[in-house]
């Protein structure tokens, strides 16, 4: 509940899924409380799943961060809210050059997103729907095998607070993509950037193999992470139509967890 209630109020992207995880956490230890086979395997599946979304979204925090540095951060405010917030405005313009901890500092930063890169904003879209506990995606599959191994055994009023605080924790997982998907961004691309052109060298083996030119669209991310995040997406949007190999995996080690 304290996860679920203090996340509605936090501006920090990092912060936001903090909070999250103390409420997912509610959910693993709910599952691992009752104590029985059934429970055991659901505990193990959710941790399973529940990692395997957090390592996508923070690589796709982490990737979108970095795709916005050939993009410039346009302030919006009049010059009456300037001299209103101009507290609140060094600190936003401190962290979006807070490099060191990770380019996306606020959730803010992400509004309007979709109209930069429409494939990463689809993939965390899908992942934030996913802790949201949206059908067919694997997060709601976790939930619904704690929910059910809670109500079996009893805890009709855990399994009630947990309903609760998954209904409510959607809130912020929803105002997130509403900003991704449906406010216009704040970013233009860099001037310097528009006219970008540069030739570069194909070589293989100190041999040149072709000369090409490089301009702006051909800046993308690496092939290794792309395909990482597509992997992931793929795990979580299609779990419904091949959920064996993960519900094997945690039943195998709810039984060894179990025995123990």
């Amino acid at each position: 509940m304290i996860g679920t209630v203090v996340g509605l109020t936090q501006s920090r992207i990092k912060r936001l899924f903090a909070f999250s995880t103390i409420s997912h956490v509610g959910f693993i230890l709910l599952g691992l409380s009752i104590h029985t086979v059934e429970s055991t395997q659901a505990f193990m599946f959710y941790l399973i799943q529940y990692s395997i979304s957090n390592l996508n979204a923070f690589m796709l925090i982490i990737t979108i961060g970095y795709s916005l540095y050939c993009y410039v951060y346009n302030d919006k405010s009049d010059n009456s809210d300037k001299a209103h917030n101009i507290e609140k405005d060094n600190e936003n313009n401190d962290n979006l050059h807070d490099v060191n901890n990770s380019p996306i500092q606020l959730i803010d930063q992400l509004k309007g997103y979709y109209y930069i890169n429409p494939t990463l904003s689809l993939s965390l879209g899908i992942t934030l729907f996913s802790f949201a506990g949206i059908p067919p995606l694997i997060g709601f599959f976790g939930k619904q095998m704690i929910l059910s191994a809670a109500i079996d055994n009893g805890y009709i009023f855990m399994a009630l607070v947990a309903i609760l605080t998954s209904v409510i924790s959607a809130v912020y997982y929803l105002a997130i993509i509403k900003q991704i998907f449906f406010d216009k961004p704040d970013y233009t691309l860099n001037d310097e950037l528009k006219s970008f052109s540069a030739d570069g060298l194909i070589t293989e083996k100190n041999t040149i193999v072709e000369k090409v030119n490089i301009k702006i669209n051909n800046i993308v991310i690496s092939s290794s992470l792309s395909l990482s995040i597509s992997i992931i997406t793929f795990i979580i949007t299609l779990f419904i139509f091949k959920p064996e190999e993960l519900l094997s995996l945690a039943n195998i080690l709810a039984l060894i967890l179990f025995n123990l």
